[in-house]
């Protein structure tokens, strides 16, 4: 998962940008990025492994001029760890194209093959992301334009989206001519733009989440389409299109799971209300399944899950408290690579308040359960904190399968409830007993805010994958994602940086 960034403006963006990538943190830690572009076509760039506020300092903000540029927070997904990797990234040629992406492309190997074979570009990584920008770059330089118009941009996109599978949010910048961002058919991964009245014109910014709009004196302005287009040139007009033949709203349901802020809105649902309509869908099911149960209190494993958890307490009329609270310069413990690790960050990244657990039967909810290394050890402190007993309730259904389409989520065979029946869970975490969301009331609790999308991206729950796979692309992904695969590419990467 990646957060990015788009903003063009009359005046300096990079103040702008780095302020939105820091609302943006949840969504990668590995490195962040920016890129920005002068008056006179010049860029200014900057990019590095670690947070936003270690990768810029006053002397890289210093330099960074331009009136419209792009930004990026990631943590791997495809391709290795280290700062080669990090973006946006660049190629020279149509024009100069620096590109921010979220997602994956499922046929980013057989595209790299193409590339390299066919059309003579060399890649410097195995990241999807350098296969797409190098994808668009050549559809785009195919145009023959000295200088290229909108109508140009997006038939490259067009050539850009018959090609690349999976699943895309960018944001690129054309130096010298502008802001282009676009969408995958599917809609899959987020991809909102805001607007804001300048002195002499319309200000704008594209985002993953319109939570980073507010505080910068933004307004929503609406989704970006699935399939469309969006080009701001460098006067600052806004040229828009839809460039899929076919496409449809199918949107990665875990974003309102867990990933995005519960104060954004995307595709016109508001995370917090999915996340309370979760909660309320929740106690209604421990309600049927266990009318006679003795929870004495409701407690959220913080962050995601708080709201749910919340709105089940109100629904059950059980009193809720936060028994846990949270050191904020922890990563987030899923996406960690090694298994030692996680146990010893959960330790670290949570403190256990004893008086909301001594001898009482606490129900505690969590987002949902990935390895269930996270859960097992936030049980072991609450039974050492003097709980009786532990019950756990999950806001998503058990997570059975891989995630193709850009959260690295671990190989199928190290999710938790990939190969166990709930109790089979339950026992393995140490809970007294379980209870996941059925997918059913996940979908209703997110639809319920749009109607209007049908359906949604929900492989992780089903194994079932709306995209095109080529054949033996799971099993070769089953191999890379793995705990011993990933510290291996990771070692590599620090011994080369």
């Amino acid at each position: 998962m990646c957060g990015i960034i788009g903003i063009s403006a009359e005046a300096n963006v990079a103040g702008d940008i780095y302020d939105a990538l820091l609302m943006l943190q949840h969504r990668g830690q590995d490195s962040a990025g920016m890129v920005v572009c002068d008056a006179e076509g010049k860029l200014n760039s900057r990019k590095s492994i670690g947070y936003v506020r270690d990768v810029f300092v006053q002397r890289h903000m210093d330099k960074l001029v331009g009136n419209y540029g792009v930004g990026h927070v990631r943590y791997p997904t495809a391709g290795g760890a280290g700062k080669e990797f990090a973006q946006p990234m660049y190629v020279n040629s149509p024009y100069g194209i620096s590109l921010a992406h979220n997602g994956n492309l499922t046929n980013s190997e057989s595209l790299a093959n193409e590339l390299f074979h066919a059309e003579m570009r060399h890649l410097n990584t195995d990241s999807d992301s350098e296969v797409l920008l190098n994808i668009f770059a050549h559809e785009l330089g195919k145009q023959r334009e000295i200088y290229p118009e909108a109508r140009h941009i997006f038939k490259a996109i067009k050539k850009t989206h018959r090609r690349c599978d999976g699943a895309y949010a960018v944001i690129g910048l054309i130096t010298g001519f502008g802001l282009v961002a676009f969408r995958d058919p599917n809609g899959i991964r987020p991809l909102i733009i805001g607007i804001r009245k300048g002195k002499t014109r319309d200000e704008y910014m594209i985002a993953s989440e319109n939570a980073a709009f507010t505080s910068l004196g933004f307004e929503t302005l609406r989704d970006i389409e699935p399939g469309e287009a969006i080009f701001i040139d460098n006067n600052g007009t806004l040229f828009t299109q839809q460039c899929a033949e076919t496409y449809q709203q199918r949107p990665c349901i875990f974003e309102y799971v867990y990933f995005s802020r519960p104060d954004s809105t995307l595709d016109q649902i508001s995370v917090y209300k999915s996340r309370m309509r979760m909660g309320k869908k929740l106690a209604n099911k421990i309600t049927k399944i266990r009318p006679d149960h003795d929870i004495d209190v409701v407690i959220p494993i913080p962050d995601s899950s708080t709201t749910a958890a919340l709105q089940l307490a109100d629904e059950l009329k059980i009193p809720y408290r936060e028994g846990f609270v949270k050191n904020r310069y922890i990563g987030r413990t899923f996406i960690m690579p090694h298994q030692e690790e996680r146990k010893k960050s959960v330790r670290r990244k949570l403190n256990i308040l004893d008086l909301e657990f001594k001898n009482k039967n606490v129900l505690l909810v969590d987002d949902s359960i990935v390895r269930g290394t996270t859960s097992r050890k936030i049980i072991e402190m609450a039974k050492e904190a003097g709980a009786k007993k532990v019950y756990f309730a999950s806001a998503a259904p058990a997570v059975k399968y891989q995630n193709l389409y850009g959260i690295d989520m671990p190989a199928t065979k190290e999710l938790i409830a990939s190969n166990k029946t709930d109790e089979e869970v339950c026992q393995e975490i140490g809970a007294d007993w379980l209870i996941y969301q059925d997918l059913e009331d996940l979908i209703v609790s997110v639809q319920e805010g749009n109607p209007s999308i049908k359906e949604f991206e929900c492989s992780v729950f089903t194994g079932e994958y709306i995209t095109h796979l080529n054949e033996g692309y799971l099993e070769n992904l089953e191999n890379t994602r793995d705990d011993d695969s990933k510290i291996v590419r990771i070692e590599a990467s620090q011994n080369t940086s």
